[in-house]
């Protein structure tokens, strides 16, 4: 899954840049977020390609904007891609990297802060898909039961967002509580703890070995059945 395909599925619908990062900010933010920096080179390069196919539409005020449209190449290669098998990709998750190295801080309490903030974020991400949600619900007569196809697959989406943040702030709540039952276990105090050598996390040797597998790709990756 790239960029790409994300863009020639959004211009199925004519689009300008701008219009297209809108988009991303209010309808898709919960599974792909997008700079300018990022959609502008994209859109030029799909047109390179063949895939799209610009025009700059005068506007009442201002210079105007360029606006995309997709090819009849460009609906080849999204269907092509549709159609492909189901993509996994090694996810990269900044906030649970950051959750792995924070014993380097040695404080219980900056852990519990940033579990904190990290919830805030999130139930705040999950109250404006709910909001959505609802104000969809009550302005659609429609929904959810006889939407339209393409209105039906933008459900399955939000729905699918909704519920991995509802899961997130439940990890939090639980992280949450199991930092506060260590530091009252220990008192409170700050306590620093020996960090084992990088090759300690090697299979075998790391307590989480018997979850994690390391021997067939990344470090740390679960363990297929």
């Amino acid at each position: 899954m790239s960029l790409e395909h994300i863009l020639l599925g959004l211009l199925r619908e004519p689009a300008s840049g701008y219009a297209l990062k809108t988009v991303f900010d209010e309808r898709i933010h919960y599974f792909w977020a997008a700079e300018l920096s990022q959609i502008y080179p994209t859109l030029q390069r799909l047109e390179r390609k063949g895939l799209l196919r610009s025009r700059r539409e005068k506007a009442k005020r201002g210079a105007g904007q360029r606006v995309y449209h997709i090819t009849p190449a460009g609906h080849r290669a999204l269907r092509e891609w549709l159609e492909s098998d189901v993509e996994r990709g090694d996810d990269r998750v900044p906030y649970l990297g950051k959750l792995y190295l924070m014993d380097e801080l040695g404080d219980a309490r900056k852990t519990l802060q940033y579990l904190s903030r990290l919830r805030e974020t999130f139930a705040r991400k999950k109250a404006a898909i709910q909001e959505i949600e609802r104000c969809w619900a009550e302005d659609d007569p429609t929904y959810p039961d006889s939407l339209s196809l393409q209105m039906f697959h933008v459900l399955l989406a939000l729905r699918n967002g909704l519920c991995m943040l509802e899961a997130r702030v439940k990890w939090c709540d639980e992280s949450i509580r199991r930092v506060k039952a260590r530091m009252e276990k220990e008192g409170g105090h700050v306590r620093n703890v020996s960090r084992p050598a990088l090759g300690a996390h090697n299979r075998g040797k790391h307590r989480a070995a018997a979850v994690l597998d390391s021997g067939g790709g990344a470090q740390g990756r679960p363990r297929t059945r």
